[in-house]
């Protein structure tokens, strides 16, 4: 696998980034740097006199040298003030000017938070209804599916829409790129639903991107200007912007992967846009607190902000998560490690191509956190749910931390033979998954890099009727039918170790009757390098991207595209997409157009254009 692949690990990687917001917890990254001696005491942070604080700055730094992160920011209010700003590292590592409080961090997918609210003042001002169909605001939105005119504005602010994922061309880059949001819509039209609308809900950035649309119909204004005006300005967030033009040097934190790079500009403004603080978060947050109001203003109505934290899942036909409660722009408005502590917590965490930041607000407890940091490997997620619970505890709302879930197995089953009808391969975004049994035991492997690798092997079936790991981790599977899909299901530690995750891993795919005509085999093998990116993207900062088109022997009459996901040839010239997996990783699904432009032959595949160099390596 070579650095400008778009295949394996790379394109994981690269569409992990592209839709940032990850629903399952991120796990602390590895690496190294030079962070240890980089350590800052921001100008104009508070003293750290609270417990909480003395326990997050050492917690902070640990998760910065292990991450080889170059900066992070954090900000908490709690019981009516600010208990804790401080901010670490560098803004610009290069110039060795510290980052400080007022330093801007992209926040990735916390962006969300605003688009919601944005439809909330739209509800408000009787402009807008959550359950009425997009294309009565949108009457040009089309795509190849009649059930795009069954997508309401609540399916897109809840992951529910059933739009392929995300439009990532151009989605990051290192200039702005203003056109996006309408390159999106262009491309969505040649393209089929994953899903019917309401049917389930997996992270879908596209859904949010539609909101920009939506907003510029019906107020006639662009929509980083209608935040702007409506939100960012009345909440005195003065720090708070999306990327539209160059922040000045040392205003911002210069992305950093073990290398500085410039400004980052996050072209997918509802998604992910917004540039901020966490002290200028702390001003949304305690909006949210204030059901609406700021400071004797109000922003929206108590009801809106009501409606975008109440679980949005309840009706959804397939759900195998059900701890994921999802709300509108939230991620999970009951997050599952506060509520081990028997709170209410709304949670979003936000990524782009270098930023990682989580943001949560806790209305019965007068709480808000917003953490942020110029990388993904600080294990954001894990780190801001400890600082929240420790928050929790200094203020005696619980008496003590949550402990550990039990990891030791249950009591191996009765003697039976294993139902091999689960056995077999299972689809997602990620990379297929095989399911076998050797000897009475499970053997999960995935497809990574050309070859099967180990996930976990000698799983045995348990009295919960789950297939455990014996290593002590915790990990445990099950199979799931819902609506007449087989679901590979996992379950494990989630966040810090105190409460269970779960999420579907992949729907069973069975062989195809029909192979692949002539026309697809005459392509299988060939490699195809993306023709329509922007030089100054930040997917092409290690060189072309490129992807092969291949098969999988274990499955016939599919087709495997970038090395990762399977596909249904619909035609010889279209393959579309083939999985209903919901939470995360049935995300960001493609759907290929073969065409021949100037008699050269290329693959359109949601608004890329990748043309063909050669066979696969």
């Amino acid at each position: 696998m070579t650095s400008n692949s778009f295949q394996g690990l790379n394109r994981r990687r690269y569409l992990q980034r592209a839709g940032a917001t990850l629903l399952a917890p991120i796990v602390a990254g590895c690496g190294g740097g030079d962070n240890a001696t980089a350590m800052q005491l921001s100008p104009g942070a508070s003293a750290g006199v609270a417990p909480v604080a003395e326990w997050g700055r050492e917690a902070i730094k640990a998760a910065m040298a292990d991450g080889g992160t170059s900066a992070v920011s954090v900000a908490l209010w709690s019981d009516g003030e600010v208990v804790w700003q401080e901010a670490f590292g560098w803004a610009d590592r290069e110039a060795r000017i510290a980052a400080g409080t007022q330093t801007r961090f992209n926040v990735g997918s916390v962006s969300k938070v605003l688009a919601a609210l944005s439809a909330m003042i739209l509800q408000d001002r009787g402009l807008l209804s959550l359950d009425t169909p997009v294309v009565q605001y949108l009457p040009e939105f089309r795509m190849l599916s009649d059930g795009h005119r069954r997508i309401t504005v609540r399916h897109l602010l809840s992951h529910a829409s059933g739009l392929p994922g995300t439009h990532i061309r151009n989605v990051f880059a290192f200039a702005p790129h203003t056109d996006y949001a309408a390159n999106a819509e262009a491309a969505l039209a040649d393209t089929h639903l994953k899903h019917e609308p309401g049917e389930l809900s997996v992270y879908c950035n596209d859904g949010f991107t539609m909101i920009e649309r939506v907003v510029l119909k019906l107020t006639g204004t662009r929509y980083p200007e209608f935040v702007r005006a409506a939100i960012l300005e009345p909440l005195g967030m003065t720090q708070s912007s999306f990327t539209l033009a160059p922040f000045a040097e040392g205003s911002f934190a210069h992305p950093y992967d073990g290398k500085q790079w410039k400004q980052e500009f996050v072209s997918a403004y509802a998604t992910g846009g917004l540039a901020s603080t966490p002290g200028d978060m702390l001003r949304l947050g305690r909006m949210l607190l204030g059901a609406g109001m700021f400071e004797g203003r109000r922003i929206v109505s108590a009801a809106g902000v009501a409606e975008m934290g109440r679980n949005q899942t309840a009706k959804l036909l397939i759900n195998p998560s059900p701890e994921y409660q999802i709300g509108l722009g939230w991620d999970n408005v009951r997050q599952s490690g506060v509520l081990a502590a028997g709170q209410t917590a709304w949670q979003k965490n936000g990524g782009t191509a270098f930023f990682s930041s989580e943001f949560y607000v806790l209305p019965e407890n007068d709480m808000v956190l917003m953490l942020t940091g110029s990388s993904l490997g600080y294990g954001v997620a894990p780190l801001a749910e400890k600082i929240v619970l420790q928050a929790l505890k200094d203020r005696r709302i619980v008496p003590t931390l949550p402990g550990a879930v039990g990891r030791a197995p249950p009591a191996l089953a009765a003697e039976a033979a294993p139902d091999t009808a689960v056995a077999g391969i299972y689809g997602n975004y990620l990379g297929p998954i095989r399911a076998a049994f050797v000897a009475g035991r499970l053997n999960l492997h995935r497809w990574k890099a050309g070859a099967w690798t180990a996930m976990h092997e000698r799983l045995a079936l348990r009295s919960d009727g789950r297939w455990w790991s014996e290593t002590g981790d915790g990990f445990a599977f099950e199979f799931v039918v819902l609506r007449g899909m087989r679901y590979l299901v996992q379950r494990r530690p989630g966040g810090a170790g105190h409460y269970w995750t779960t999420a579907p891993l992949g729907q069973q795919l069975p062989p195809l009757e029909a192979p692949l005509s002539a026309a697809w085999l005459a392509r299988v093998g060939a490699t195809w390098e993306l023709a329509n990116e922007s030089p100054d993207s930040a997917v092409m900062r290690n060189g072309p991207m490129r992807a092969p088109l291949g098969v999988l022997a274990e499955l016939p009459g599919y087709l495997m595209w970038a090395d990762s996901e399977l596909l249904r040839p619909l035609d010889d010239t279209r393959a579309g997409m083939t999985v209903k997996v919901s939470v995360n990783d049935g995300r960001d699904l493609t759907e290929l157009v073969l065409e021949t432009v100037d008699g050269v032959e290329q693959i359109r595949s949601n608004g890329s254009i990748f043309r063909r160099v050669g066979t696969a390596a």
